[in-house]
């Protein structure tokens, strides 16, 4: 067996403890007694209950909650269409442009992204009086913006490797184009539009230089409420709040991947059986 480089493994070690070793130190200063993050004064949980009782967080993530389920929703319908447009129907007019402005969030940066959204919103405001002020819906507006790209390029990649012989023997059997793209397409990019939803609602919620752009008075996130509170100094019940965000987030990721999972098992299982009776047939 060959032996692997020893500095192959420490880079991989180093890289790890880079990314983890501060966020494993986060989480255990939440428990700290002390009201100094850096100096530890024993165990306790009393940053958890005070953060329970604190309603300007408890306001804070129940409206990002809200914004990051509904933009990830939108931004998931919407980028699975520009996805499957992108990866079936190879010539139309004006798909260039539209692989351009698929992409184009991708490598735009967010502070570009903010400032047009925002002079998007005075205009129409100004034009249409719509919006008539910056809150729940331009947020979430501009959440959908640069979040469906994300979808859109994940569902084209999963159809690119797929195989098109089957939606293409459905419809000489007789389908439709909806009943092909319910029974086959949509099942096949399952798989893929969860990733994307996870992906899009992640992104959503941990925004900060778009919402500060988008959003307006009493319309504050969760990640603008952080922010605000850290350059006064990290506090004990910070932590906390990190510590419930990352084990909810962790808990979503792996529920997602043993769905995934089960279903990438229970499509091979029915393509072998497929195969199976074809041989035998």
């Amino acid at each position: 067996m060959k032996r692997r480089p020893l500095f192959l493994i420490s880079c991989l070690c180093f890289g790890f403890a880079f990314f983890y070793v501060p966020i494993l130190s986060l989480m255990v200063f939440s428990f700290n007694k002390s009201r100094l993050v850096t100096v530890w004064g024993g165990f306790s949980t009393q940053w958890y209950g005070k953060l329970l009782h604190n309603e300007q967080i408890l306001k804070a993530a129940l409206l990002s909650l809200q914004i990051a389920l509904a933009s990830a929703t939108l931004a998931s319908i919407l980028g699975a269409m520009a996805g499957i447009a992108l990866a079936r129907f190879h010539r139309f007019r004006g798909r260039t442009l539209l692989s351009g402005l698929v992409t184009a969030p991708l490598i735009m940066p967010e502070v570009i992204t903010g400032i047009s959204s925002l002079m998007l919103f005075i205009f129409m405001a100004e034009w249409i009086g719509w919006p008539s002020g910056r809150g729940f819906t331009t947020v979430t507006i501009a959440h959908i913006t640069f979040s469906m790209t994300y979808v859109a390029v994940i569902v084209q990649s999963r159809l690119s490797s797929a195989d098109v012989a089957i939606e293409e023997a459905a419809m000489d059997l007789g389908a439709r184009p909806w009943q092909v793209l319910i029974d086959i397409t949509l099942p096949v990019i399952a798989p893929a539009l969860v990733s994307g939803w996870l992906l899009a609602f992640t992104i959503s919620l941990d925004d900060v230089v778009i919402t500060s752009f988008t959003t307006g008075p009493g319309t504050t996130t969760l990640p603008i409420l952080i922010w605000s509170k850290v350059r006064l100094g990290v506090t004990p019940d910070i932590n906390a709040l990190a510590t419930v965000i990352i084990c909810l987030v962790a808990a979503g990721v792996v529920a997602a991947a043993l769905i995934m999972h089960r279903a990438e098992s229970r499509r091979s299982r029915d393509e072998q059986m497929a195969q199976a009776q074809g041989a035998s047939g």
